[in-house]
């Protein structure tokens, strides 16, 4: 990640009321965080960049692919609230057909496909969090 987008995301935890922020970008992870221990009462900000290690919460059938999240973020597997899902259970897909999109920062990124086959697994989490790395879907090819 380059200094300028960890000036810009410092900035934004300095003026906000945001305690602790990560983003993870190309396997990096920078996390900005206040610091709630100075005993001048002014809260400082630190960064620190960590290497990205994936939480792969479920090991991957055989013959399967697992699609993990590259992102923290809430959830959204519909396009809005009420509507059916992108997809459910045993359906079958096509390579870059959008599976999930993930909310990080009020910017929706597209989680999509990246083969085609059968849906053999997905993530009941629904409006909830995600980290990095957890997989919210198999394909069975």
């Amino acid at each position: 990640m380059d200094l300028d987008k960890i000036k810009t995301l410092i900035a934004f935890v300095g003026q906000s009321n945001v305690t602790e922020l990560s983003v993870t970008e190309k396997g990096t992870t920078v996390r900005i965080f206040r610091d709630r221990d100075r005993r001048d009462g002014e809260h400082g900000l630190a960064a620190v960049e960590e290497p990205v290690e994936p939480l792969v919460q479920r090991a991957a059938g055989a013959g399967s692919i697992p699609v993990a999240t590259p992102i923290f973020g809430i959830l959204h597997r519909a396009p809005a609230p009420g509507e059916l899902p992108f997809v459910s259970l045993g359906d079958e897909i096509v390579e870059g057909q959008t599976l999930f999109i993930i909310e990080a920062m009020k910017v929706f990124n597209t989680i999509s496909a990246p083969r085609a086959g059968r849906v053999s697994y997905v993530a009941d989490l629904d409006g909830q969090e995600v980290q990095a790395g957890d997989v919210l879907a198999e394909i069975a090819v």
